[in-house]
């Protein structure tokens, strides 16, 4: 695996004289006002903060404790104590343990929970912090601050983003007589691509009906013909319009004329490709740290555009502040330091297969000049789609998955599948809105 850079040092400019607005929503945080950290850094008493993530799989796991141990190098009046769990644990945890003062003070939660945290009242109003910081929504990618945004407040800061690409296996295409170099970039090049590999006899694209990773090329193509997963208060399920039913067909499509082989096992797409038995796969950017890719002769590029506009999907991780019962307005002030400098020094970060979300850590040229991979997917960015932020939206979500798999099994044409999911999501929506208030 490639090594991590290391950028060039930035000094981080935490110009909090405007104060750090503590009040919260429930749950009995620190009191408002009157906090601040003057010049660049905390300058306060001493403090331990605990910082919860949920990366305890692949590189993550050894470059967050150095980048940890970095920080409190050099930051003698703070100490940052890591604490990986799995997410799933994270979010059972994280009621409680906040409720009673006994939470993180900073946490990295994915997009589609803070407006969840936000709602349940767990977290800090950011909007201070985020100005205090220097952040604006121009300092990451296009609508990637609405992702942590909850009634009209921020609750997260960005901290990285996953978008989607296309996968070639070149061994593959060299072997149907494909020329690698020309690598399809509409639907008409997609499905010329995809008719000569199955003359040769190659299912050129495995479809599979799982999350990882056929729901996001669902929503990629969703949005590629102009559709969209829910209305705009999140109150309707809207995946089961006229571009949901074409983005489905498309992926039915594609199993039903032989271009990929039908039920495709999770994760058997992937794994296809990498055994030579397939030439392309819709994944993610974190599978270019994938080393079973070192075995065969590979690119990857942005996904197609299969529909009328540009559209690929993202997910996203962000900073969130915890309201602690009785929280320390020392510790959370200690704690923007601490994201202020993990998003300045996190361009070792593609290292994990994840984006820095920092436009300035992530354009900087060293970045693809030492990860050349991630080219496609920083290009991708200006049109990637990220997770819908809603209070409960993950139960609503899996129902996307259900009418997926229903469709590509053959149990339910991609209509009725799109309909019986929508009608059950629209359930989920209005309970989401009586439990949380909306």
């Amino acid at each position: 695996m490639k090594k991590g850079i290391a950028r060039r040092a930035v000094a981080a400019t935490l110009a909090l004289g405007v104060g750090i607005a503590l009040a919260g929503c429930s749950g009995g945080g620190a009191g408002a006002g009157g906090n601040a950290v003057p010049g660049e850094d905390y300058t306060g008493p001493k403090v331990s903060i605990t910082f919860w993530n949920g990366w305890t799989g692949g590189a993550a796991p050894v470059l967050v404790p150095k980048l940890v141990e970095k920080f409190n190098s050099e930051h003698d009046n703070i100490e940052v104590k890591n604490v990986p769990q799995e997410w799933g644990d994270i979010s059972k945890k994280m009621p409680l343990a906040v409720k009673a003062g006994k939470g993180p003070d900073v946490a990295v939660a994915h997009g589609d929970d803070v407006a969840t945290y936000a709602a349940q009242g767990l977290l800090l109003p950011a909007d201070d912090i985020v100005d205090a910081l220097g952040y604006s929504a121009d300092d990451f990618p296009e609508g990637l601050m609405d992702a942590g945004a909850y009634k009209g407040a921020q609750y997260g800061i960005p901290w990285s983003v996953t978008p989607m690409g296309l996968y070639v296996n070149n061994d593959v295409l060299r072997a149907a007589g494909i020329d690698p170099a020309t690598v399809p970039t509409d639907k008409d090049s997609y499905m010329a691509a995809l008719e000569s590999l199955k003359a040769a006899g190659v299912a050129g694209e495995w479809v599979d009906g799982y999350v990882f990773t056929g729901t996001f090329e669902f929503e990629s193509l969703l949005w590629q013909f102009g559709g969209d997963l829910y209305n705009d208060d999140v109150t309707e399920a809207t995946f089961n319009s006229d571009a949901g039913v074409q983005a489905l067909t498309h992926m039915v499509d594609l199993i039903d004329k032989g271009y990929s082989p039908p039920n495709v096992a999770q994760d058997g797409n992937i794994k296809g490709l990498l055994a030579g038995q397939t030439a392309y796969n819709w994944n993610g950017v974190w599978q270019t740290t994938n080393e079973s890719f070192n075995e065969i002769d590979w690119t990857v590029a942005p996904v197609p555009q299969i529909g009328t506009e540009k559209a690929v999907w993202s997910s996203s991780t962000h900073w969130m502040f915890m309201n602690n019962k009785g929280q320390d307005k020392n510790k959370t002030a200690a704690a923007a330091t601490f994201v202020k400098w993990m998003n300045e020094n996190s361009a070792g970060w593609a290292e994990t297969g994840e984006l820095p979300a920092a436009n300035d850590v992530r354009n900087d040229p060293t970045l693809v000049e030492t990860y050349p991979n991630l080219k496609p997917f920083i290009d991708s960015l200006p049109y990637a789609h990220y997770e819908t932020s809603a209070p409960g939206i993950t139960a609503a979500n899996a129902l996307i998955t259900t009418a997926l798999n229903e469709a590509v099994t053959g149990k339910k044409e991609p209509k009725e599948a799109l309909d019986d999911a929508a009608k059950q999501a629209n359930g989920i929506l209005k309970q989401n809105a009586a439990k949380y208030g909306d």
